[in-house]
């Protein structure tokens, strides 16, 4: 028994809409053609697939995630080889669920997105920041096809290409008197209040870095946002510790900024992306392409400041 194109469509609407119904509707055919495609999958997989609940609601197991995921492949690759036209041969079709830690994404990911807007691309986009651990979890569990996160901490599970290796550096008020300085050292701002983003991956690591150093910071700020870590720095609240850079110099609030290299021997943090390496789907094939040459090229490098003195701009 063979699984039809038509079959493994119906399957992957119900379970995208979460309905036998809403699939129907959706398709244009009767209730009882989903819902026979489903039993003809399940049986053909010997599997069970989706659980099945009063008014034709349903959820897919995690057998079912993984099938509609392989099934979205196949339909996705066939769709784009039908297209007629040389323009929609060449289009990407399809929907990009993307998670990502990474406290300054959108300062470069909507310029590496652009690439997947062209009008003869046919993409839905969803993108959810979140923490590390929740960024792999969803990877794992299908949520996303790909996340960009600390790779520093990752999963053993998790396939994944680093793409810029981020050392820390100072973040401090135009006027503060460390600006006058090319260079600081984690004794200089253990003598400061420092404003720490309260996320899992990057407190601990920020810590590790001061008890590295031997020094013991007696006064803190903790702000789980990178605009509100920026924000109280160009108040005048203290300096901060961060490792990717903004293209702006400017807080949320419209004050002044400095990024400072640090000149102690610091180990830095690993920005990557997750994906399936093995078996990527065209869409999810062609953001990794896009990530890659981002932070290959100078563009990427604007996001970080050398121990040299300099930020990349």
């Amino acid at each position: 028994m063979s699984i039809s194109l038509q079959s493994m469509r119906y399957f992957s609407t119900a379970v995208s809409l979460g309905s036998i119904s809403k699939a129907a509707e959706e398709l244009n055919v009767a209730a009882s053609a989903i819902s026979a495609a489903i039993d003809k999958i399940e049986a053909h997989f010997q599997l069970k697939l989706v659980n099945r609940f009063r008014s034709r609601g349903i959820t897919a197991t995690a057998s079912g995630k993984a099938m509609h995921r392989k099934f979205s492949h196949l339909l996705e690759e066939y769709a784009a080889l039908m297209s007629e036209g040389a323009a929609l041969k060449q289009g990407l079709q399809g929907e990009l669920r993307i998670g990502y830690y990474a406290p300054v994404a959108p300062a470069f990911l909507p310029e590496i997105l652009t690439s997947l807007m062209r009008p003869e691309n046919q993409i839905t986009l969803y993108l959810e920041e979140c923490d590390n651990d929740r960024a792999q979890e969803g990877l794992l569990a299908g949520e996303f096809d790909a996340i960009l996160f600390v790779s520093d901490a990752a999963l053993p599970q998790i396939p994944f290409d680093v793409l810029v290796e981020a050392p820390a550096y100072c973040l401090a008020a135009a006027q503060h008197p460390l600006v006058r300085q090319k260079t600081v050292s984690l004794a200089d701002l253990a003598r400061e209040r420092v404003i720490v983003l309260n996320r899992p991956t990057a407190l601990d690591y920020y810590q590790q870095l001061f008890d590295r150093a031997g020094q013991d910071p007696q006064m803190f700020t903790y702000a789980n946002s990178t605009e509100m870590v920026r924000s109280l720095v160009g108040a005048g609240q203290g300096c901060a510790v961060l490792n990717m850079l903004p293209l702006t110099d400017v807080s949320y609030a419209g004050q002044q900024l400095t990024a400072l290299p640090i000149r102690d021997a610091l180990p830095p943090l690993s920005l990557a992306l997750g994906y399936d390496k093995a078996n990527p789907r065209r869409i999810v094939r062609h953001f990794a392409d896009q990530c890659r040459a981002y932070f290959e090229c100078s563009a990427g490098h604007r996001h970080i400041v050398t121990n040299r003195g300099e930020a990349h701009r």
